[in-house]
C-alpha cells in the first residue's frame, strides 16, 4: 500500500503505523464485543455488564455489504473539496476478524457500478481536505481488493 503524507482528520478512530493503515476500535474484555469508533464507557451489548475495553487496531480488510452512491453533498463537518460537487459512494463493509460493519468513503477512481455486494475490500487512506496551515488531513475508504491497494494484511 502507498503511503500518504499527513494526520488523521480524525484523532483516535484512523492510524497508520508500520503495519499500514488500519482503524482503532475497542473490544469489551468481558463479552469480546468489538466496536469502532472506540468508545470506552460501557460495553453496548445488552447481554454485557462490561466496563473494560481493549483498544486496538482492526482488520483492514472485509467483505462489501451494502453501497450507496451519494449525489448531494452531507452536512458539516463535512469538508468539500475545492470546485464542483462530484458525486461519491459510500461503503458499509464487514470486517473479517471482528465481524463488525464499518462505513466509509469508496476511494477515489472506483465507480459505483464496479462495485458488487459481498466483494473483498481494504483500508486504503486518501487526503479529506488540506487545512489552513497546509497540512493534508487523512481519512480512511474503501478500494476492492482486485483494484489494487490492498496488502492482504488483516490488522
Amino acid at each position: 500500500m502507498s503511503t500518504v503524507s499527513g494526520v488523521p482528520a480524525l484523532a483516535g478512530w484512523y492510524d497508520n503505523d508500520d503495519d499500514g493503515a488500519h482503524l482503532l476500535g475497542a473490544r469489551c474484555e468481558r463479552c469480546g464485543s468489538y466496536y469502532f469508533p472506540p468508545r470506552l464507557s460501557f460495553c453496548r451489548n445488552p447481554a454485557c455488564d462490561g466496563e473494560v475495553f481493549e483498544q486496538l487496531p482492526l482488520s483492514s480488510q472485509g467483505q462489501l455489504w451494502s453501497f450507496s452512491e451519494q449525489h448531494y453533498p452531507p452536512p458539516p463537518p463535512w469538508v468539500a473539496p475545492p470546485g464542483d460537487f462530484v458525486p461519491f459512494t459510500v461503503a458499509a463493509v464487514t470486517l473479517e476478524r471482528e465481524q463488525l460493519t464499518v462505513l466509509g468513503q469508496v476511494a477515489a477512481g472506483i465507480p459505483c457500478a464496479s462495485l458488487v455486494i459481498g466483494m473483498e475490500m481494504c483500508l486504503v487512506e486518501e487526503v479529506l481536505y488540506t487545512d489552513d496551515e497546509g497540512t493534508a488531513r487523512l481519512t480512511w475508504k474503501w478500494r476492492p481488493v482486485a483494484a489494487g491497494g490492498g496488502d492482504g494484511n488483516d490488522g
